[in-house]
C-alpha cells in the first residue's frame, strides 16, 4: 500500500475574453506530457484563495483576486518531484483582467521545476477541450466551464 502525502492545493481556472482557459503543458521525463491549469500547493499556514492569488502571479505574471471557489476535486497522483499525494484540490475562475492581452502571460516566476518541465503554454476554447490531442487535467475541465 501506498502511503500519500495530504497536499492541499488551489488551482486557477483562467479564462480570456473568448472564454479560452489557459493551460501549462508538463512535459516530465518519467511520463507522458500532459495539460495542467495553473496553480499549485499552498504553502504552510497559507489560505486556498491566497495560494491562488500567489500561483496566479508566480505562474502567470497577472495580479488578479481569485473570487469565489468553484470546485473541489480530491485526487491522487505521483507528482512531478515523485511524491505520492492526496489532493484537496480547490478551484478559482478568474477573467483575464480587462486590457491584458491573452499573449501576455509571464512565466518569469516559475520555480526552477517549474522551467524545466512546463515548457509551454496555450488558451484552449471548448472544442480543443471536448477532442484533445493530450491528456489534460482535471479530466473535468469542460465540465467545470458550464
Amino acid at each position: 500500500m501506498t502511503i500519500r502525502i495530504a497536499r492541499p492545493a488551489a488551482r486557477i481556472i483562467l479564462l480570456d475574453d473568448a472564454d479560452r482557459v489557459l493551460l501549462f503543458r508538463f512535459d516530465p521525463s518519467d511520463r507522458p506530457p500532459f495539460w495542467c491549469t495553473p496553480g499549485g500547493a499552498l504553502d504552510p499556514g497559507e489560505s486556498y484563495d491566497a495560494a491562488a492569488r500567489r500561483e496566479l502571479l508566480e505562474e502567470t505574471g497577472i495580479v488578479a483576486e481569485p473570487g469565489l471557489q468553484v470546485a473541489q476535486r480530491m485526487a491522487e497522483f505521483l507528482t512531478i518531484e515523485g511524491v505520492p499525494v492526496f489532493a484537496d484540490e480547490r478551484y478559482f475562475r478568474i477573467r483575464l483582467p480587462e486590457g491584458l492581452h491573452p499573449d501576455a502571460i509571464d512565466t518569469g516566476g516559475h520555480t526552477e521545476l517549474e522551467r524545466a518541465v512546463m515548457r509551454s503554454w496555450r488558451w484552449f476554447d471548448r472544442a480543443e477541450l471536448a477532442a484533445p490531442v493530450e491528456p489534460y487535467f482535471p479530466a473535468d475541465l469542460l465540465e467545470m466551464l458550464d
